[in-house]
């Protein structure tokens, strides 16, 4: 079965996955680059050092951010979503994404990718040593979409 995901599991999954991807688009060229993010109900917050994806959104701010769940093929949710990117210099902006960052439940073994310091997988005393560009997306539209073949209504049942 093929369907929607309500607003509540849209939410759901934006808050319990750890990587999602961006995709950006400038000088005619589109680039989309998986990316460990945090969400807090309105932004989905981000740390990456300097490159192709961090100068593209510089160029143009408007991005599209995916984040799945796949169980198998035929049991998965999707959401995508579009927003404005806003890189985030000042201290106390800075801060307050880094603390989401770090306050994040992450595996132990996990990829460095979600890794903010080398004190993984204890948090820096000082959030101002992590290093690198620190930046939010604003979300201004979401929309969801599951599959599951386990006999019910909803994506929860691709859970059992």
């Amino acid at each position: 079965m093929l369907g929607y995901l309500q607003v509540q599991e849209i939410e759901a999954l934006l808050s319990t996955q750890l990587v999602g991807r961006i995709g950006c688009h400038a000088d005619n060229k589109t680039y989309v680059v998986p990316i460990s993010y945090a969400y807090d109900g309105e932004y989905i917050y981000c740390r990456a050092d300097e490159g192709l994806k961090v100068e593209m959104m510089r160029k143009n701010p408007a991005v599209c951010f995916e984040v799945d769940r796949f169980h198998d093929m035929a049991n998965w949710q999707s959401v995508i979503a579009w927003g404005t990117y806003e890189e985030l210099m000042e201290e106390v902006p800075r801060k307050t994404a880094l603390k989401k960052l770090v306050e994040r439940e992450l595996p132990f073994f996990s990829s460095q990718m979600t890794h903010l310091s080398p004190q993984w997988p204890f948090p820096p005393t000082d959030l101002n040593t992590i290093k690198g560009v620190v930046f939010r997306i604003r979300l201004h539209e979401k929309s969801g979409r599951f599959e599951n073949n386990k006999g019910s209504k909803g994506p929860e049942a691709a859970d059992n």
